[in-house]
This record gives structure tokens, sequence and C-alpha cells, in this order.
């Protein structure tokens, strides 16, 4: 079911407190200046941009981007800059976060190279590995690699960047030149707090997951299946330059939304981010929860190194227990 039918709806919130924008699945009240007392009290945001932003957050199709024009409007309507946007819409995006295991919730926002601003927020599985949690900087970072971005110029955080996360961050940005904003902190560059990186480049690769560099795949197997051709096209976009072991996953909720996502590799092969997290990264943005999930398809290359079959099964049985992994394993083109 979707998580306006479990809890009370971003829109019913906002006609209550006539300032909402979201609600996590842990923490319904952390909204524009209204805020738990577990979280820091975040700068209220004027009624013109919630005007703005409301109707793009409830749309059906809405999955984490706030397109160019819009946010070159909202930092209008807020007097500041784009960057100063970026660290207000923290609230926004903590508001998704989905923390069981710690209840630290983590909010971050991805500039893309098209202006374009991305959601991010921390999701942890529960009763599974803590190496199977989401960061936000991953979350934002793969949001706006699902929407087909070039690049990220800048990534607003809530709190410094964990190690795990720079290094990942490093992948997106191999030069280390994309900007870190911090409320409160003057920006850094990546490359001053990730010295003596070790990224794409000392392997052979000039860039690294971005630009989005596609692979052809061909189906042995005829079908019409949006859910498989859904999960093909996410494999085709995987970034896996290291194994070469390309794969994407796609959900279906049981409204007939389909969300994918495809697997993200790091050169220092930890911070990889499974086509499935990826996926549920997106589900997660959309508005719905795990119990939403009525069927999911992974498609990857025949006789890869790595799989994400084992590890896709083992975090569905925890997820979505009743929900059967298809796995369907292509030939490259």
């Amino acid at each position: 079911m979707k998580l306006s039918q479990i809890m009370m709806s971003r829109r019913a919130l906002f006609a209550t407190f006539g300032s909402s924008l979201g609600i996590c699945h842990l923490d319904p009240t952390a909204i524009y200046g209204i805020v738990s007392q577990t979280r820091e009290r975040s700068p209220d945001m004027q009624s013109k941009s919630r005007q703005m932003l409301d109707p793009l957050v409830h749309s059906s199709d809405f999955t984490g981007r706030v397109p160019a024009n819009t946010v070159q409007e909202l930092a209008n309507a807020e007097a500041t800059t784009v960057s100063g946007l970026m660290v207000r819409l923290l609230a926004l995006a903590r508001t998704y976060s989905h923390a069981p295991i710690s209840n630290y919730h983590v909010g971050a926002v991805a500039r893309g190279l098209s202006g374009s601003v991305y959601l991010g927020m921390n999701v942890e599985i529960p009763h599974h590995s803590l190496g199977f949690s989401v960061h936000g900087e991953q979350a934002a970072l793969s949001n706006a690699y699902m929407h087909g971005e070039d690049g990220v110029c800048a990534i607003a955080v809530t709190a410094a960047p964990c190690g795990h996360c720079r290094q990942f961050m490093n992948e997106v940005s191999p030069a280390g030149e994309i900007e870190v904003l911090i409320d409160a902190k003057a920006p850094v560059k990546l490359f001053s707090l990730l010295p003596m990186a070790f990224g794409p480049r000392d392997l052979g690769f000039q860039h690294g997951a971005f630009p989005v560099t596609p692979t052809k795949l061909v189906r042995t197997n005829k079908s019409d299946d949006e859910l498989v051709f859904a999960a093909l096209d996410a494999a085709e976009h995987a970034h896996a330059p290291y194994s070469g072991s390309v794969s994407g996953v796609a959900i279906r909720t049981k409204t007939g939304k389909v969300y994918k996502g495809s697997y993200l590799e790091n050169a220092a092969l930890n911070p990889s981010l499974s086509p499935l997290q990826t996926a549920l990264v997106q589900l997660t943005l959309a508005g719905y929860d795990y119990g939403s999930i009525s069927r999911v398809v992974l498609v990857e290359a025949k006789e890869a190194k790595i799989s994400q079959a084992s590890v896709t099964t083992a975090v569905l049985s925890s997820i979505a227990p009743r929900v059967e992994l298809q796995i369907i394993t292509v030939d490259k083109g």
C-alpha cells in the first residue's frame, strides 16, 4: 500500500500545519519549522516556496527531482543562492529517511549539471546486514544518476559525509571538484575532504559514473513484459567498469507503478550500490513502503564475475518475504 494509505498524507499534513512537505516512515512530525525533538530545527521556507513545491512533491510521478526552472524560482522566492536553497531543502529530503535501526535521519540534496536538484536520504533494511544500508549521499547521487544527469557539481548534506560516502562521491567526481555544502559551514571541495584519493583513474579509467555509458544487452527470450523491459533498461545503464557485471532491478508496486535501479560500482568495490538498493531509493522517494512491492525482476549479464541474485533474494526475504524474485540473465550485445 502507498504510504499515504497507512499514515496521514503529505497533503493532509500540509493542510493541517500550512507548511508540510513530507513525512517519513517513522517520524511524521518533521516538517518545515515543526520538527521532532530528535532533529535539529531547520530554516522555515516562504509560503510562496511551499506553494511551488507542494504540487511537485504530491505528484504521482515525483521521485525526488526538482527541475532546474523550479530550482531557480525557489531560490528567487527564498532570496538566496541555489546552494543556499539546497541546504534549506535538506529538511524536506530528511523526511524521506527510513532509519528503523539507527533512528538517525539524514538528508542530502545533489545538484546536477542540468541545474536540477535531487533529494536523497538514508535507507536502512530491518533485520538485515548494516552493510546494505544506503547513505543519504549515495541516495541523492544515485537519484541523479537514475534521472540521466551528465554529472553532479554539488551536494548538500545534513552532516559532514563519512569516509564511505566520500569514496562513493569520488566515483561521480574523480577530480574531487564536487562541492560539499553543510549548513553554517563554508563550502568545501571533495578533494579537501579526501586527499590522496583512490578512484577510477587509478584503475585506468578516465571518468567515473558520469556521464552514463550504456551497455547493449540482448534478451534471448522474447517478451512484452513491461517490468522485464524496465529491468533490462536499468541493467543497460549500469555503471560496472571494474567487474563488467552489469545488472538492473525493476520493482512494481501493487498500484502498478514501476521503479528501476541500476548497479553502481565503485573503484574501491565496497561502496558499490546494488541495483535493488538503487531501486529502493526510487521507491521510497515516490512515497511507497516495502509493503507496496508486488513483483521484482533482476536482469544481469550471463557469466558475469559477480551476481546480484543472492543478495537481492536475501534482502527481499526481509522486506517483502511474499514477493518472488524473477531472475533473467542475458548476453551482452
